[in-house]
């Protein structure tokens, strides 16, 4: 066995509060292991590893921690849930790991789990170990590498919905998942527990949010069809070959994943979205500069990929849902913060678009009792 990591290969950077602009980074201060016991772990459980070992960290991602971890010649990532408090049922390894122990037979861009690791005394939490893939991932640019097409950012849109039609379509009984949730009632548990969520992180003055999560329970759709739903699916989730803006081949973070209704998936993906109607600090920046597909023709393509009759205004409880979600995120990172949890400077601005994302998703319910509601 070699030595544990030298400081040259984890050595820590201090990071300002801007995002990140490369796929792996110095570990951050703070967000250590105990590499000898993690390296331990490794060549013990994964057959075929030799070689020197180092670690470096994907630092754009904001909740689970994830690092790249090399031996030789043979790249790994390695997950753990965030440092500190974590809210039940969050960062949830041990689900993570049983879909990609299964999903890959079905759905070639679940990226295959190797192992998970379970003894708390090697990283201080149970962790998720995966196969690496190369490949790029689209934050608020087009990729240099795909700076040959001139219609980059529209076909990076299409393929991120065809990925998600396409995950929708997947049988969970094939692929051994049929346990993985219990779709009837799914919405309206989604809803109390991020009430529950937010209920533990909430702060004077940002009272919207709540309100939110009642109104989402009086007009909860009634539905109870179970597909494989991720639970966060967005573009910086996906991952494309370098040069091909034309299909997603991976998808990240899937720790939340269950059973329950598709639409709640493409709900969060319109929260995402840009919306040349919605205040700009609502869609994650610089997405409004790609050249996306809009959000109707998202919703067409999904619509028409999966054989279905469909159009926003049937999707804006869902696309409310995902908007208050990620307000609750967004404030659960900021107390992280506020708790000396977390030593990322982003996570010190975290607190700031909560309000304006509750009062978008109440704006998007005042929408859908206008529009009147079609959920079958």
């Amino acid at each position: 066995m070699s030595a544990a990591p030298t400081s040259a290969s984890v050595q820590p950077t201090t990071e300002p509060a801007t995002e990140p602009t490369t796929e792996t980074a110095p570990v951050r201060p703070g967000e250590e292991l105990d590499w000898a016991r993690l390296e331990a772990y490794l060549r013990a459980t994964v057959p075929g590893l030799e070689g020197d070992f180092s670690v470096l960290q994907f630092p754009r991602g904001s909740a689970n921690l994830t690092y790249q971890v090399t031996v030789g010649g043979t790249r790994l990532v390695v997950r753990r849930p965030p440092m500190g408090k974590v809210a039940p049922g969050a960062h949830d390894m041990a689900r993570e790991y049983r879909v990609l122990s299964r999903l890959n037979a079905a759905y070639d861009r679940a990226p295959r789990a190797l192992a998970l690791g379970e003894d708390l005394s090697i990283v201080g939490a149970p962790f998720l170990v995966t196969e690496y893939r190369p490949g790029v991932v689209v934050w608020n640019e087009v990729p240099a590498t795909m700076a040959h097409r001139e219609d980059a950012g529209r076909a990076v849109g299409l393929a991120v919905t065809d990925a998600l039609a396409d995950l929708h379509h997947v049988d969970p009984a094939a692929v051994g998942l049929e346990g993985l949730g219990r779709p009837d009632g799914y919405l309206e548990r989604q809803v109390r527990g991020w009430l529950s969520r937010w209920q533990a992180v909430a702060e004077d003055g940002k009272e919207v949010v709540g309100k939110v999560g009642e109104e989402l329970l009086a007009l909860l759709p009634q539905r109870g069809t179970g597909s494989i739903i991720h639970n966060d699916f967005k573009i910086d989730n996906c991952q494309f070959a370098p040069a091909d803006p034309d299909r997603v081949v991976s998808v990240f973070d899937w720790d939340m994943a269950t059973l329950g209704d598709p639409l709640a998936d493409l709900g969060t993906l319109l929260n995402y979205w840009p919306d040349a109607d919605a205040a700009a600090a609502i869609a994650i920046p610089g997405l409004d500069r790609l050249g996306l597909p809009t959000k109707d023709e998202v919703v067409a393509r999904y619509a028409e990929r999966r054989g279905l009759d469909l159009t926003r205004s049937d999707l804006l409880w869902y696309e409310a849902l995902g908007c208050w979600k990620t307000a609750v995120i967004m404030q659960q990172l900021y107390m992280r913060w506020v708790r000396g949890e977390s030593n990322d400077p982003r996570m010190g601005e975290r607190g700031g678009p909560v309000v304006p994302l509750a009062t978008r998703a109440l704006e998007l319910l005042g929408s859908a009792r206008l529009h009147g509601r079609k959920f079958s």
